[in-house]
């Protein structure tokens, strides 16, 4: 078990993080060296400044927002909590006092970050299973929820664990010692991150979370890169 545990979480991590960098370098590469079409995009009437609006279209959801607005907020609130996530990744790493505008411990939320999140997982996922997004689903939509809500699910009950449960065992310093090592290529292990009781969390978490991003380059998330770009395009 202990050599299963060191795979997922020393050289699948780097095999992800390459997978990750290197395919989506790739596929940005192809896309802006593809022939430009003469066709136009812009949006009517013209707002200015241009930028400030392809800012609003692409992370505000307008046209969402007008046709759906449950969708909507469950697009907002799932959006939101990944930022949250992502800063507190970032504190993993070390204290960062630009982080901290709002004075906090690390993963800001006490827990419910992640279970909202999780709930937005479910309802993007159940969605699909209604008339008429089923019809317009395919294999790809799905494979992709359910390998983001398991990151999350598993990301989170490790802080459900130490937040709600007081189970300290693993504490933040264990992962700031396993992920400095991994940042610095010199790999290193703690007891405490493959010995203790919710150890599986921490494996599962991080193997679906390279799964995750090893499909990300090729899957349709890459607009994720692409919608300021292409907002900016349409205000021109």
């Amino acid at each position: 078990m202990e050599t299963l545990y060191y795979i997922i979480l020393v050289p699948m991590v780097y095999v992800a993080f390459a997978t990750f960098f290197i395919g989506t370098a790739v596929r940005l590469i192809k896309i802006f060296r593809a022939p430009s079409h003469p066709a136009t995009l812009q949006v009517y009437p013209e707002k200015k400044p241009r930028w400030l609006w392809a800012l609003h279209d692409t992370f505000l959801f307008p046209t969402v927002r007008r046709q759906k607005p449950l969708l909507w907020v469950f697009l907002m609130a799932f959006h939101i909590c990944i930022l949250l996530l992502i800063i507190g990744h970032l504190e993993l790493f070390g204290e960062i006092e630009t982080l901290q505008l709002i004075p906090h411990e690390i993963f800001l939320g006490q827990g419910l970050v992640g279970l909202i999140a999780s709930l937005a997982l479910l309802y993007f996922l159940f969605r699909r299973f209604i008339s008429p997004v089923r019809e317009l689903s395919v294999p790809e939509d799905y494979y992709l929820l359910i390998l983001l809500f398991l990151v999350v699910l598993f990301g989170s009950q490790m802080d459900w664990a130490r937040r709600w449960y007081f189970y300290e065992e693993l504490s933040v310093d264990h992962y700031r010692e396993y992920l400095s090592s991994l940042l610095y290529f010199k790999p290193y292990l703690p007891a405490e991150v493959t010995d203790t009781g919710h150890s599986f969390m921490l494996v599962l978490h991080v193997f679906f979370a390279n799964l995750f991003l090893m499909f990300f380059p090729f899957s349709q998330l890459m607009h994720s890169f692409l919608s300021l770009p292409m907002n900016k395009l349409r205000r021109c």
